[in-house]
């Protein structure tokens, strides 16, 4: 806290306007909101400098490897483990600051995953790319509660995405369901509602804010087994259900920029539905006897857990067009159920649908005078007339008309805002 805020404090309790005990914690919470820039600087280069010291130290030992004995090399393979225990159980018993906490637990976490590796190496002991990822990350979960290390959180979800990813597809062994994934992900909330609770507006909340949802979304297609049509289908309702995580009550004091929820869940949206805008998407029925009693479990959360959440934030008592977005996944059961009746009428209610969710779009920019929204919304109406224009039998010279209207509505719109801008100011 600045001195010019201390000496204002201590004049404030001489002339008897707050007591000791309010300026005190007058003073915690500046002191707790004012993280010096150097503190943080010196945490990202302690966690930098723990990697290239756990890499030069493999380098090192990868050259000379092959002339030491199993004994030295068994010695060598838990060097580094030990090592990083002692400095985090150092750091933990003297109470050092956060640079050190964070280096000594990223340094632990790659030293257990290189002793896991080297004694595997040495001893042939049988496994796979999969399981030492899930034993590795298993092992150094309790990291992020011992010493609240938020860099080793971070490469616990990387990792577990990694594993999760490489055995659902079967980039390595066979393909199976990375269970364990939805563990370690359940094991990691309550640190990160924690964090969102009380530092949402720390970068480390910021990257896990985008870095879960794109995780989940990367990792949902491994619990399916469907053909590709019904898996898109499925996807827009995990797309809706992120974005209306985004609009809970814990993210609104959030900026949009550092609302990964919100943005991810839009752009996922806008994508998937122009995908099933078509019309030839829905030219074959869908069978639901190929549905297997998992992906109905599956279809059947997302959908109850968006509608609790839609309840929970009044979305249906307070709807108006700014709110398009957060029934999506409900208008999604509709069409599919629609399609059963006409083929047509799914892929005509889409592209309306598609529609308004631009205007609401723009309207919503034009009402608070943003220009992302703006432009966000008139990129949507013409993403969904650039995908009618490969399935339609319009002339090219009305094609060539449509762009052009959209290019002169694109400099319109946003001149039309900047004249706004201006006389408000």
């Amino acid at each position: 806290m600045s001195s010019k805020i201390i000496k204002e404090l201590q004049t404030l309790i001489e002339e008897k306007v707050i007591t000791i005990e309010v300026a005190n914690k007058i003073e915690a919470y500046y002191d707790s909101k004012n993280i010096p820039q150097n503190n943080r600087l010196l945490t990202v280069f302690g966690v930098l400098g723990s990697l290239l010291v756990g890499l030069g130290i493999i380098l090192v030992l990868a050259h000379n490897w092959d002339q030491f004995s199993r004994s030295i090399k068994s010695i060598l393979a838990f060097l580094p483990l030990v090592i990083g225990q002692i400095v985090v159980g150092y750091s933990l018993l003297k109470k050092k600051s956060k640079t050190w906490l964070e280096s000594s637990g990223v340094f632990l976490f790659f030293s257990v995953g290189s002793c896991i590796s080297l004694i595997s190496q040495i001893y042939n002991i049988p496994g796979n790319f999969n399981t030492f990822i899930v034993s590795w990350v298993l092992l150094c979960l309790p990291l992020i509660y011992l010493i609240k290390s938020k860099g080793v959180l971070l490469l616990t979800i990387v990792f577990s995405t990694i594993y999760a990813i490489s055995l659902g597809y079967g980039f390595s062994d066979g393909k199976e369901i990375p269970w364990m994934y939805l563990l370690i992900l359940s094991l990691i909330i309550p640190k990160y509602y924690t964090l969102i609770k009380k530092e949402s507006a720390k970068n480390v909340t910021v990257i896990l804010n985008w870095l879960i949802p794109l995780s989940f979304i990367l990792v949902f297609g491994t619990f399916l087994s469907l053909n590709h049509k019904f898996e898109i289908l499925i996807y827009i309702f995990l797309l809706g259900l992120i974005y209306n995580i985004g609009h809970l009550n814990i993210f609104k004091q959030i900026r949009l920029s550092k609302n990964g929820y919100k943005i991810i869940g839009s752009v996922g949206l806008v994508i998937v539905l122009l995908i099933t805008s078509s019309k030839d998407f829905w030219s074959n029925s869908f069978n639901i006897s190929t549905l297997k009693i998992k992906e109905i479990i599956i279809v059947s959360l997302l959908l109850i857990s968006t509608l609790v959440i839609l309840i929970k934030n009044d979305t249906f008592l307070n709807f108006n067009v700014k709110k398009v977005f957060l029934v999506s996944p409900v208008l999604m059961l509709c069409v599919f159920l629609m399609h059963y009746l006409n083929d047509l009428l799914p892929a005509i209610s889409l592209n309306i649908f598609i529609l308004a969710l631009g205007i609401s779009v723009i309207k919503r920019g034009v009402d608070t005078s943003n220009f992302v929204f703006l432009n966000y919304g008139l990129l949507i109406i013409t993403s969904l007339i650039v995908t009618r224009f490969f399935d339609t039998d319009l002339t090219f010279v009305v094609r060539g008309l449509l762009f052009i209207l959209v290019g002169v509505g694109f400099f319109a719109s946003n001149y039309l805002m900047v004249k706004k801008s201006k006389k408000k100011n």
